[in-house]
């Protein structure tokens, strides 16, 4: 018989005692392996890895489910350091099609306390992710959390190289997106063509709405990443409820405001939405305050509609989601369990429901995968119309640009370029390229990454 390791009383039951002994259910046992998982016989804390968990944690967002991974981080009392980035909402002033990735005005408001429970009063209007990052770093002294409050795209690909690990706890479908372009960015690939282990990331990405919640495994150029699964994903029109209150970028963010924030302070009645004189009051305070911060598009029908499709935010549904992500993340890292493959999906709308199946990858994932994509479209068609359609379609894009083989078509940036290359946009199709011709599409959603567009005309 094996003799187990001496364990000490503060030690007895937690996650030491876990990695410290041999398990038939390892993570090289699992459907979707990381590593071969070898008991810490020497009853250390340092993982099962020579490093340990001293490995760097990413953890983006500081929100509602930001706030429990930091906090379930903590308690695992393993963790030695993590990074912590906080981000609102993704949408530029210039158009509610484009994404930007802003992030220097994510503050604490008062409607957060309610959830977020890493912040206070006295909290409201400071930066979320230094906030959390002082509160936990008091209260875990084990753990040390570096915040970093600003834009996401500033940190270059060197920043992201130094995790083991990241954690996402977004609550927007862009900036998601993003961070799964650039995780899938860093793999490297040896000369057979396949992935150097070494620069694969995993990405625990997570995310609620209302009572229901996701947590996934992405290993980049491996499994599936969020792209593949966008088109479940259908546009939504509902309004987060925990960024109305931050420093709004679109119509629906202020039409939010204005009755969920500035109706009870200034009426103690119900709001009626089905009231005309309560919904002119909604509608004019709202395109008061898009008029404050250059936001067009506030109209009486939009505000009707968002009134009646507000997603709440529920801290039960956070912490079951944030659990099931570091979770994750610990197996990972220590190799100590079967991780999952690749999805697993929560619903507690009507009692408590949990399902897990693997995400298959997209053969033609713009992100994940190398294929041309190919596209038929009649020689009359212009640059724009095909923009428009990278936009609408399966790809979503959000800004895109385009490059032929012998010129630049358009280009949004820099400036000049633009201006230059503007007049093209209402050209048609044969006026600019040959039948077959292969473009490179490129846009911001995607770092480092771009996308091969193979374009056949119909005369």
């Amino acid at each position: 018989m094996t003799k187990r390791p001496m364990t000490t009383h503060r030690q007895r039951g937690s996650i030491h005692t876990l990695l410290s002994r041999p398990s038939p259910f390892g993570n090289e046992s699992g459907s979707l392996p990381v590593g071969e998982f070898p008991p810490n016989v020497d009853g250390g804390d340092n993982g099962m890895r020579n490093d340990g968990l001293s490995q760097k944690i990413l953890v983006v967002g500081a929100g509602g489910l930001g706030c429990e991974i930091l906090k379930d981080l903590g308690m695992l009392q393993i963790v030695r350091e993590v990074t912590v980035i906080d981000l609102g909402d993704t949408m530029d002033l210039d158009s509610i099609s484009r994404c930007c990735l802003t992030f220097d005005h994510y503050t604490i408001d008062v409607t957060n306390l309610n959830r977020q429970f890493l912040f206070r009063q006295k909290d409201v209007g400071s930066s979320k992710a230094e906030t959390a990052a002082s509160f936990i770093n008091a209260r875990c002294p084990w753990m040390k959390v570096t915040p970093y409050h600003g834009k996401i795209q500033d940190k270059d690909s060197e920043f992201y190289k130094q995790f083991s690990v990241v954690i996402s706890g977004l609550d927007n479908i862009e900036a998601r997106r993003w961070l799964n372009g650039m995780m899938s960015s860093l793999v490297q690939f040896d000369e057979d063509g396949d992935p150097v282990p070494e620069t694969i990331i995993p990405l625990i990405d997570g995310g609620t709405e209302g009572f229901s919640g996701q947590s996934r495994v992405i290993l980049p150029r491996i499994t599936s990443c969020f792209e593949c699964s966008l088109d479940t994903f259908a546009p939504s029109k509902a309004v987060p409820l925990c960024t109305i209150a931050e420093t709004p970028r679109i119509p629906e963010h202020c039409i939010a405001w204005a009755f969920i924030l500035q109706w009870p302070k200034i009426f103690e009645k119900k709001l009626d939405a089905d009231s005309p004189e309560d919904m002119k009051w909604v509608y004019e305070t709202a395109a008061e305050r898009a008029k404050q911060f250059g936001i067009e598009g506030v109209t009486y029908m939009l505000t009707l509609g968002v009134v009646k499709n507000i997603i709440p935010a529920v801290a039960s549904t956070n912490a079951i989601v944030s659990a099931a992500c570091v979770n994750e993340a610990l197996k990972v890292l220590t190799f100590c369990s079967q991780s999952l493959n690749t999805y697993m999906m929560y619903i507690g709308s009507e009692g408590i429901n949990s399902f897990t199946f693997i995400m298959e990858q997209k053969d033609n994932c713009p992100v994940c995968t190398t294929q041309t994509h190919k596209v038929t479209l009649s020689g009359s068609t212009t640059l724009n119309e095909l923009l428009q359609q990278l936009c609408e379609g399966e790809f979503r894009l959000q800004a895109p640009s385009i490059t032929s083989s012998t010129k630049t078509l358009y280009m949004r940036k820099p400036a000049a370029l633009e201006k230059a290359t503007k007049a093209n946009l209402d050209k048609p199709l044969k006026d600019l390229i040959s039948s077959g011709e292969e473009l490179v599409v490129t846009d911001r959603v995607f770092p480092d990454t771009s996308l091969g567009l193979v374009v056949t005309l119909m005369d």
